[in-house]
């Protein structure tokens, strides 16, 4: 039974290695001519002498050129304005496939020429990059936040297909200057002090998140102070207020119950001991302490001070306490009320972290509104 075993994965194993090492016929006859070389290149490599492998690379080389040609004439000859970034991928297709004969012996034996288009690859990503760059310029020109926006995208690609082409950073800079919404952000405005310390903390986590926002996007925003220091003109200002909040709101329940425990252990008469039924008065209390509060988001355009987004979030936090005492036989008492009792009433928290605490649902409401509605820029 375990020699029938061991067989089998054995058999699996060789079966394995008998696909991994593939000759590229396969990938040859369905017409995937590329992945045919490079299947031939690694069974070559495996074994140099390989006829099945040889025959698959030498067809399958001249075809993969072939049809890479074809599509580079016919890309050249098309009204596509990327055409050039088309005609680059065909000729990066050609410089793999040699790049894969030349380190392969048994492979140069048989593909005695394999050309590379070094001049030519060259000399398509520098067209490609003008075509970017030249369009990039015309979208520049219509002035609006869109077409910058686009013109950035361009500028960016073609610096990447030919690096260093002209000013293409210089203008990618202008473009996002043109295309980036500029945000005044108005803090949280608090008129009772005791919670100054609190809110900052709010008022920070919203900044943080707005600046790694704006990292991904072509939203900046700024501080008023920011603003005033650049003699900044910004688009839009996003204010933050309290409609109303309350912190510290206590509310004390108490429950009072009669407990009792029969069979219990009493005492002992002529020496034998007497069960009898023991009782006491449990009183369980429970302190809620609530904090709460309404949060107003404004999004209003600076030229005409029009509303453009307004939103409500409500956040709410409850500490709770559960204590007890009782009178009584402690015997009476279950296992959960002598918890209970025994682990008596809690200090409540300080104002300043209740005010923290019913602010977290606020922001995790508030940074999805900011999210939902900048998406749109």
């Amino acid at each position: 039974m375990k020699s029938a075993f061991i067989g089998r994965c054995a058999l699996l194993l060789v079966s394995l290695f008998v696909i991994s090492c593939s000759s590229g016929l396969r990938s040859l006859e369905k017409g995937n001519y590329d992945e045919a070389v490079f299947k031939a290149v690694n069974r070559l490599q495996r074994s140099p002498g390989n006829r099945k492998a040889l025959q698959t690379l030498n067809q399958a080389y001249n075809f993969a050129t072939d049809d890479h040609l074809q599509n580079i004439r016919e890309a050249k000859l098309s009204s596509n304005v990327l055409r050039w970034e088309k005609v680059i991928q065909e000729y990066e297709a050609l410089n793999r496939l040699a790049n894969e004969i030349r380190r392969c012996p048994s492979c140069r034996e048989v593909v005695l020429q394999e050309n590379k288009y070094i001049i030519e690859l060259e000399e398509a990503k520098y067209k490609a990059a003008e075509v970017r760059y030249t369009r990039g310029l015309k979208l520049l020109e219509e002035q609006n936040r869109q077409s910058a926006r686009q013109a950035y995208f361009d500028f960016e690609r073609a610096d990447q297909l030919y690096p260093g082409f002209k000013d293409t950073r210089q203008k990618q800079e202008l473009a996002y200057q043109l295309a980036v919404l500029k945000v005044v952000v108005e803090p949280v405005v608090l008129k009772r002090s005791i919670y100054e310390l609190s809110n900052e903390y709010f008022q920070n986590k919203i900044y943080e998140y707005l600046k790694n926002y704006e990292r991904r996007s072509f939203i900046k925003f700024y501080t008023p102070n920011e603003a005033s220091g650049q003699q900044l003109k910004p688009d839009q200002v996003l204010t933050l207020s309290f409609d109303d909040f309350v912190v510290g709101q206590t509310y004390v329940k108490e429950r009072v119950e009669d407990v009792k425990q029969d069979s219990v252990k009493v005492g002992t008469v002529d020496g034998k001991t007497v069960y009898g039924t023991v009782k006491a008065k449990v009183s369980s209390f429970e302190k809620t302490i609530t904090s709460a509060g309404l949060l107003n988001l404004q999004v209003t355009d600076w030229q005409t001070n029009n509303v453009i987004s307004q939103e409500k979030m409500e956040g709410t936090y409850v500490w709770l306490d559960r204590w007890g005492t009782f009178r009584g036989d402690e015997r009476a008492l279950s296992a959960d009320y002598k918890k209970l009792v025994r682990k008596g009433e809690s200090a409540p928290p300080a104002p300043q972290y209740l005010f923290i605490e019913f602010t977290k649902p606020l922001y995790t409401q508030l940074v999805e509104k900011i999210k939902t509605f900048y998406s749109r820029y």
